[in-house]
């Protein structure tokens, strides 16, 4: 009998260190969605986006448009439903006035289209996991990438694996993921992919203009190049928080001791997340932030960023450590 209690409070106890406050009776739904997260879905995902029949993924182009349909067939596929009863696409119209796009929620842009300037129209993908509550907790990477420079002498295709088919791949394998697990959250997940990042952040200002609910949005998570790091630091991971939030940086630091996460994080609780990437429209409006990054690299910007240079076996472990933040974001009372 006292064998069975030990073995039974042993349980218990790991189940707790597993889970947390998400709860025990989750274990087994959470822990589906943990282990669905594999190193064979990141490479499949950016050996994908990254490929040159992709041309690049540029905002509003072909590249860019066969780039979304990939992503909303994994969507359908796993049956994460899109976040509006219209569909998945969130399409907006951005003209480029001299070296800057511009979008129709920055001003109006007909005078601009009077003029002859270039336009386009980009689509954010946004899809979601209804929870209980009236809360949000939005998810997002941006699919977008440079295209191709007919000008460049030899490789002239941008493939962005890390920047940013890597930050696909872990929003893809995370929505996956909390669909797998079956436990509806108390906020609802927004998984979004944003489009014309690499123009200005277009596809997420327009999200934050346009949105009803971004009062109710409790936490932006963000991911822009998660797949390369340092050399001389395999384990990279850079994860930038806002400082208003310090439990962000306290989750981290006991889920890498707990799951024996092969991570070496730099916690950089910052008070100004204004720029750099897709937080900067949802900082602007106070929105906490957790932001996943792997710094730099000579790749950077260049044909030479492909898929056979990504760290998948750190991207793996990036991405299991941002599962379990994103089940407190989504249900912790309060943070």
């Amino acid at each position: 009998m006292r064998n069975r209690v030990n073995t039974i409070f042993t349980f218990v106890v790991f189940a707790f260190l597993l889970f947390g406050t998400v709860g025990v009776s989750a274990q087994n739904s959470s822990t589906k969605g943990y282990d669905s997260i594999t190193e064979e879905s990141a490479r499949e995902f950016v050996y994908t986006l990254a490929d040159d029949s992709f041309e690049g993924r540029e905002a509003g182009l072909r590249g860019g448009e066969m780039a979304a349909e990939y992503i909303v067939s994994l969507l359908e596929k796993w049956g994460v439903k899109p976040l509006s009863e219209s569909g998945y696409y969130q399409e907006f119209e951005s003209v480029k006035n001299q070296m800057n796009w511009i979008t129709e929620s920055d001003m109006p842009l007909d005078e601009l289209k009077a003029k002859g300037c270039e336009t386009r129209i980009m689509k954010n993908i946004l899809a979601c996991i209804p929870g209980k509550g009236d809360g949000y907790v939005v998810v997002g990477a941006h699919y977008d990438h440079l295209g191709i420079d007919t000008t460049l002498v030899g490789d002239q295709c941008y493939n962005g694996a890390d920047d940013n088919a890597s930050g696909v791949a872990a929003v893809l394998q995370l929505a996956r993921a909390i669909k797998k697990s079956k436990v509806r959250p108390e906020r609802t997940i927004v998984f979004a992919f944003w489009d014309g990042e690499e123009k200005g952040f277009l596809g997420s200002r327009f999200f934050v203009k346009r949105t009803p609910f971004l009062s109710n949005i409790s936490a932006y998570m963000n991911f822009d190049m998660v797949g390369r790091g340092a050399e001389e630091n395999p384990c990279n991971l850079s994860y930038i928080y806002s400082a208003g939030n310090p439990a962000f940086g306290e989750w981290l630091q006991a889920d890498v001791e707990n799951y024996k996460l092969d991570l070496m994080p730099f916690y950089n609780a910052s008070k100004n997340l204004l720029g750099g990437s897709d937080n900067s429209p949802f900082a602007r409006k106070g929105v906490p932030i957790v932001w996943y990054h792997t710094e730099g690299h000579s790749d950077y910007h260049r044909p030479s960023d492909t898929a056979d240079k990504v760290n998948y076996l750190n991207l793996l472990e990036i991405t299991r450590a941002a599962y379990l933040c994103l089940l407190r974001l989504a249900n912790e009372a309060s943070y």
